[in-house]
C-alpha cells in the first residue's frame, strides 16, 4: 500500500499538512467518504474544522468533495468536534466529518468521520472502505450538491445543559483552553451558569505558542495547577485541542485521572439508572470497577478507542461510558463523546457529592498507579511476547493488548493504535510492589 494509506488511522485521519494531507487529498476523502457512506433519508453532511491555520482550506476541498458525489453540505464553521457529532443527530444528518488534528502539534491536520446515527468511522467500520477508495482515486461524477452555513453553538448548549439538568453552584474554576476550539464555546456556556470563571488561553491560535492542548500530559497541566492554586479555587478544566476531551485539577493542584473522573460521574448515572452497565476500557482503575459494583452498577470492560466504547455502550444500552483518556460518553449524547458535556456531568457528580474535589479524589484513589508510560520498541510483538511468557502463570487477557491481573495489582501492555509506541500501565496495592511490578515488565520491554 502506498504511504499515502498511513494517514489512515484506526480512528480517523491524522497527517502532516503539506507533505501527507493536501487539499487534494482531502477533496478525496470527501468524495470516498460520500460515495461509500450507507443510503440515507437526508442526503446531507455536516462539515466543521478546528482552528488550524490549514483547516479552513482543508474543510474547503471536503465540503467540494463532498458536492462531487451528490451530497448536500452544511457548513457548520469552526467549532469542538463533539459538536459535529451532536449536528448529525440534532438534525438526522447522513453523516458528518470534522477537520481536525485533535492535540496534535501545529504542523499536524486530520478528519473524523461520522456515519447517520451518530456512528464513529473507524478502520473496522468504514474507513478502511474509505482508504482503499481514495488510494484507487476513482470516481464516479454526480449532480453537485448543495452548500449552506449553520451557526449550532446555542442548540449545541441548550442539548448539554437539557442533560445535566443542574441548578449548578457558584463554583470558582478556571478553564484552560489550550488555545483550542473550547475556548469560545465555554465563553458562550458562561452566561447560562454561575460560575466565576477564569479564562486562560481562549484566543484561537492553531500553533499553540502556550502549550500542546492535550490535558493527558502533566507538564500541559502546569499553568492550570499554578493558577488554582495561586487564587485558591475550587478546581480547574483543560481541553485538548478540538474540545471532546477535559481534564481536571482538584482543589489541591493535583491532576486528577480518567479513572477518577468515570467514577464521578458513574455515581450521578446510577442514581438515574439504578442497576446499570457502566461502560470502561481496559487501563481503567480497579477502584472504579470496585466503585461501580458498591453503588449497585455493573462495569463492563471493553478496548480502548471512542469507536468502541460508543459500539459496546449501544449494544448494551449503557447510559454512560468513559475512557481514561478523558473521552466520556452519553446514551443522551447519541452515545457520543464531549469533553464540555463530560465537564458538565463530572461538576454535577462533584456538587452532588457535597464534598470538594480533593476529598472525592482522595476517597476514590484506592491503588498505587503510574501515569501511562510510553515505550518506543522496534519489534513490539517480541516485546509483547517476552512479557506474556515471563508471567505465564498468572491470570491474562488478550482483550486489547495484554492485561495480567494479579491479587495486589494488574498491568495492561499495548500497542498504541495512534502512535508508533507501546503502553504501558499498572497499578498495586503498596507503592513498593507497584514499583517493583513496574521494573520487572520494564525490563522485559527493553531487553
Amino acid at each position: 500500500m502506498s504511504a499515502l494509506a498511513d494517514i489512515f488511522k484506526a480512528y480517523d485521519v491524522r497527517g502532516r499538512v503539506g507533505t501527507e494531507l493536501t487539499a487534494d487529498v482531502a477533496n478525496r476523502i470527501g468524495q470516498a467518504f460520500a460515495a461509500w457512506l450507507p443510503e440515507h433519508s437526508n442526503k446531507t453532511i455536516a462539515v466543521g474544522r478546528d482552528m488550524r491555520p490549514d483547516s479552513a482550506e482543508l474543510a474547503h476541498a471536503l465540503i467540494e468533495g463532498i458536492r462531487a458525489q451528490g451530497y448536500d453540505v452544511i457548513d457548520i464553521g469552526e467549532v469542538t468536534s463533539d459538536m459535529s457529532y451532536f449536528a448529525v443527530g440534532k438534525f438526522d444528518l447522513a453523516g458528518a466529518a470534522m477537520v481536525t488534528a485533535s492535540h496534535n502539534p501545529g504542523e499536524y491536520n486530520g478528519i473524523k468521520l461520522y456515519r447517520s446515527d451518530v456512528i464513529p468511522v473507524g478502520l473496522d467500520s468504514g474507513l478502511d472502505k474509505v482508504r482503499d477508495a481514495v488510494l484507487a482515486n476513482q470516481f464516479t461524477p454526480a449532480e453537485k450538491g448543495s452548500v449552506s452555513q449553520k451557526n449550532i453553538t446555542e442548540d449545541w448548549l441548550q442539548h448539554c445543559l437539557a442533560i445535566v439538568s443542574e441548578d449548578f453552584k457558584p463554583f470558582r474554576i478556571a478553564v484552560d483552553a489550550g488555545n483550542g476550539m473550547a475556548g469560545p464555546i465555554f465563553a458562550e456556556l458562561e452566561p447560562y451558569v454561575p460560575f466565576d470563571v477564569t479564562e486562560m488561553y481562549f484566543d484561537l491560535d492553531g500553533t499553540f505558542p502556550n502549550h500542546e492542548a492535550n490535558p493527558q500530559k502533566p507538564e500541559n497541566l502546569k499553568d492550570l495547577i499554578k493558577k488554582v492554586a495561586d487564587e485558591k479555587l475550587d478546581f480547574g478544566i483543560a481541553f485538548d485541542g478540538d474540545g471532546d476531551r477535559a481534564g481536571f485539577v482538584d482543589d489541591k493542584g493535583r491532576p486528577v485521572s480518567g479513572s477518577d473522573l468515570i467514577s464521578i460521574i458513574a455515581k450521578s448515572y446510577l442514581v438515574g439508572y439504578p442497576g446499570a452497565e457502566i461502560v470502561h476500557e481496559v487501563r481503567t482503575s480497579r477502584a472504579t470497577q470496585e466503585l461501580i459494583r458498591e453503588w449497585g452498577g455493573t462495569p463492563f470492560r471493553t478496548k480502548a478507542g471512542r469507536v468502541s466504547i460508543g459500539k459496546v455502550m449501544r449494544e448494551r444500552s449503557a447510559p454512560f461510558g468513559g475512557e481514561t483518556t478523558g473521552h466520556l460518553f452519553f446514551k443522551e449524547n447519541f452515545y457520543a463523546d464531549s469533553g464540555l458535556l463530560g465537564a458538565l456531568m463530572a461538576i454535577k457528580g462533584l456538587q452532588e457529592s457535597g464534598k470538594k474535589l480533593s476529598e472525592l479524589v482522595d476517597e476514590y484513589h484506592r491503588y498505587a498507579t503510574i501515569p501511562e508510560t510510553n515505550f518506543e520498541v522496534s519489534d513490539k510483538e517480541a516485546a509483547i511476547k517476552r512479557v506474556a511468557d515471563a508471567f505465564k502463570d498468572d491470570e491474562q487477557n488478550w482483550l486489547d493488548g495484554l492485561t495480567v491481573n494479579f491479587d495486589s495489582g494488574w498491568f495492561n501492555l499495548r500497542m498504541s493504535n495512534t502512535e508508533p509506541v507501546m503502553r504501558l500501565n499498572a497499578e498495586a496495592k503498596t507503592d513498593t510492589e507497584l514499583q517493583e511490578l513496574v521494573q520487572k515488565v520494564t525490563k522485559l520491554i527493553e531487553r
